[in-house]
């Protein structure tokens, strides 16, 4: 199995196709690199491909009827973007723009329509993972909907702690550089909602800031608010 190959396995669509249909799925995969700034696609663009992060990362955003940006989520190594576009004739639903240098496979949707046509295990993996995708959306409006701005902040710091953190002399540092406004945008609120929770968070010694990097001090308070 080459690298290329062994890194498609780590996708959570292809992971537990054979040796022989990861193979195939290589031979369709275009790798292209991305300086920290580019737009891969714009929202309303046509649907084309399916794309996953072999290095760097890269922010999904919408533009709400106001024009302020709405980020959905932060994706680093590893991770698959855009396959709501699979064997659908739509636009991109969102904006993809690289925040970190990437290196960046992308898959063409006719290419692997023609290969799922071939390959019933693919098929399968696909209808798992939108299922899932689908279910966390529903999770996070409902999340939305009710729960407290406190609560939200709380939920999305020990996420991108879980997904961006580095452990250091029992604390977590979130490698990422984050404003209040792009922290808000991700959670749906305004900023100086946000500034209210952090300024809490700090105060009873959950977290740190430093400039635009957030500091995980004591996990175990900050679960607290998520847990009442």
């Amino acid at each position: 199995m080459n690298k290329n190959t062994a890194l498609i396995k780590h996708i959570p669509i292809f992971a537990h196709l054979s040796d022989e249909s990861l193979e195939k799925i290589a031979t369709i995969t275009v790798e292209k690199k991305y300086r920290k700034g580019t737009i891969i696609f714009m929202e309303g663009d046509p649907g084309e491909a399916i794309f996953f992060i072999k290095s760097g990362k890269v922010k999904i955003s919408k533009t709400s009827s106001d024009g302020r940006e709405l980020i959905l989520n932060i994706y680093g190594d590893g991770d698959v973007f855009a396959e709501v576009t699979i064997f659908n004739d739509v636009q991109y639903p969102a904006t993809a723009e690289v925040i970190e240098d990437a290196v960046i496979g992308m898959i063409m949707n006719k290419e692997l329509e023609e290969l799922v046509k071939r390959n019933a295990d693919l098929a399968l993996q696909i209808i798992k993972i939108l299922n899932k995708r689908l279910y966390m959306s529903q999770m996070k409006l409902k999340q939305m909907a009710l729960s407290d701005t406190y609560v939200r902040t709380a939920q999305m710091i020990i996420k991108l702690a879980h997904e961006h953190g580095v452990e250091k002399d029992d604390m977590i540092e979130l490698k990422l550089e984050l404003s209040r406004q792009e922290l808000a945008n991700m959670i749906g609120t305004a900023r100086e909602t946000v500034s209210r929770a952090l300024s809490q968070f700090k105060k009873e010694g959950s977290i740190d800031i430093s400039g635009k990097r957030i500091i995980v001090k004591n996990m175990k308070k900050l679960k607290t608010w998520i847990e009442s």
